[in-house]
C-alpha cells in the first residue's frame, strides 16, 4: 500500500498539470476531482455487500491490476473527455479497494496494535507524500508528465504482487456469493447498516464530522494548483516543491506519532490533529508568498498524521469487522455526494469570484468543523468509545 501510495503522489502532481495544460481552465481541474465521487456514488450502493462476502485479498489484488491498466493508457488519450472516462473506471476500482483494505487491515492487526500500526502506516504514507511529488517535480523538468503517470501504473503492479504474498483472512465461496446477490440482499444490507447507525449514534456523528472535514479539505486541494499558479504565480517546479515541503511536515508528524502513540490517547490525537490541521489551512488561505504557503502546508502536514491515526483507530475499535465493508461503502455514498457539492462550489466559483475568497471561506468552515468534533470527542459520558487495550482489560 505504501508503494502504490508513492505512485499516487507522483501521479497527483502530473495529472493536475496535464489537465491544466490541456484546458487552461479551473473548472476542468475541478471536474477532474468530481469524477471519483460520482463513480463512488454509483458503485458503493452495492460494493459493500460483495466486500463483506468475497475474499478481500483477491478484491485488492484484482483492483490493483485494473488500476494499473487504466492509469497506463491515460498518456495516450488526447481528449479531456476520454481522460475523464478513464478516471471514472479508475475510481470504480478504488471504490472497491479502499473499503476492502480497511477491512483487511482491521482483520489482521490485533486491537492492541492498531494505534501504533496506523501511526506506522501514516509514516509510510507521509514518506510517499514527501518523495512522490519531489520525484514528479524532477521528472517534469527532465522528461514529461507521461513518465510520472506510468510510474503510478507500475506501482499498482508491485502492490498487487506484494498483496499476493500476504495471507487470506476469509475463505468465502466467491462464486456462490456472486450468484446469490440480488435486490433483496442489498435491501437487507442497507437495513442492517441503518440499524447499526441508529443504535450507535455517537460513532456516526464522529465519523461524518471527520469525513466532512476531509471533504472540505479535498475541495480546497482540488484548486491547489490553480491557487498557487494563478493567484500566487508560482511555477510548476515550485508547486512540486511546495507539496514536497508539505511532505516534510507530514513525515515529521508521522514520526512523532509513531514514537509517542503509546503515550497519547485516541482523544488527544483527534483533538490535537483536527484543530491544528484547520489552523494550517487558514495560514494557507491567507498566504501571499511561497514561504507563507509552505508554513501553512507544513503545519497541516505535521498534524494530519495525528488526526488520521486517532480517527482510524477509533473507527476500527468501534465498527464490527463483519459489517465494515458495507458500512464504509454506504457511508461513502453520502461522503461522495457532499464531496461533489464542495468541489463544484469551490471550483466553479473560482471562475466567477477570486479563488482566494473561496479558499478562505472553506478554511473557516474547516475550523468550525474541528471545534464541533473536539466538543463531541470530549463529552464525559462517551469515554467508553475511546478506551485503550489496557483500560478495556481493567474494566472487564
Amino acid at each position: 500500500m505504501g508503494i502504490s501510495t508513492l505512485g499516487d503522489f507522483i501521479y497527483l502532481v502530473a495529472i493536475n498539470v496535464l489537465v491544466l495544460k490541456l484546458t487552461g481552465s479551473a473548472t476542468a481541474v475541478a471536474g477532474l476531482w468530481i469524477i471519483g465521487p460520482i463513480a463512488s456514488m454509483i458503485t458503493k450502493f452495492w460494493s459493500g455487500s460483495l466486500i463483506d462476502r468475497l475474499n478481500i485479498r483477491r478484491i485488492m489484488i484484482g483492483t490493483d491490476i485494473i488500476r494499473a491498466t487504466l492509469v497506463a493508457i491515460i498518456p495516450f488519450l488526447s481528449s479531456i473527455w476520454l481522460i475523464y472516462g478513464c478516471l471514472f473506471f479508475l475510481s470504480i476500482s478504488k471504490a472497491f479497494f479502499e473499503p476492502a483494505a480497511i477491512t483487511y487491515i482491521t482483520s489482521i492487526v490485533p486491537n492492541k496494535g492498531r494505534k501504533q500500526f496506523n501511526s506506522f502506516r501514516s509514516l509510510i504514507s507521509s514518506g510517499a507524500f514527501l518523495i512522490g511529488p519531489a520525484i514528479s517535480g524532477v521528472l517534469l523538468l527532465i522528461t514529461s508528465v507521461n513518465i510520472s503517470i506510468w510510474i503510478n501504473a507500475f506501482s499498482f503492479v508491485v502492490s498487487a504482487i506484494m498483496l499476493y504474498l500476504l495471507p487470506n483472512v476469509n475463505t468465502e465461496d466467491s462464486d456462490k456469493t456472486v450468484r446469490n446477490i440480488n435486490v433483496e440482499m442489498l435491501r437487507n444490507d442497507w437495513k442492517e447498516v441503518f440499524l447499526f447507525s441508529r443504535n450507535n449514534n455517537f460513532i456516526v456523528k464522529v465519523y461524518f464530522l471527520a469525513q466532512f472535514f476531509m471533504i472540505v479539505a479535498l475541495g480546497m486541494d482540488a484548486q491547489e494548483v490553480v491557487f498557487t499558479q494563478k493567484v500566487l504565480n508560482l511555477s510548476e517546479t515550485e508547486y512540486g516543491l511546495l507539496i514536497s515541503l508539505t511532505g516534510v511536515g507530514s513525515i515529521l508528524g508521522a514520526t512523532t506519532v509513531s514514537l509517542v502513540s503509546k503515550r497519547l490517547s485516541i482523544k488527544a490525537l483527534i483533538c490535537l490533529g483536527y484543530s491544528m490541521v484547520s489552523v494550517g489551512y487558514l495560514v494557507y488561505a491567507f498566504s501571499f508568498s511561497f514561504w507563507t504557503v509552505a508554513i501553512g502546508f507544513m503545519i497541516l502536514g505535521f498534524f494530519n498524521s495525528f488526526s488520521g491515526t486517532g480517527f482510524m483507530t477509533f473507527y476500527q475499535n468501534n465498527v464490527p469487522i463483519k459489517m465494515m465493508g458495507r458500512i464504509s461503502s454506504i457511508y461513502g455514498i453520502f461522503q461522495s455526494f457532499l464531496q461533489i457539492i464542495f468541489i463544484l462550489l469551490i471550483g466553479f466559483t473560482g471562475d466567477i469570484i477570486p479563488v482566494r475568497y473561496s479558499i478562505i471561506a472553506a478554511s473557516t468552515l474547516m475550523l468550525m468543523i474541528s471545534i464541533l468534533q473536539i466538543r463531541l470527542v470530549l463529552m464525559p459520558n462517551k469515554t467508553g468509545y475511546f478506551l485503550e487495550e489496557k483500560e478495556l482489560q481493567s474494566t472487564s
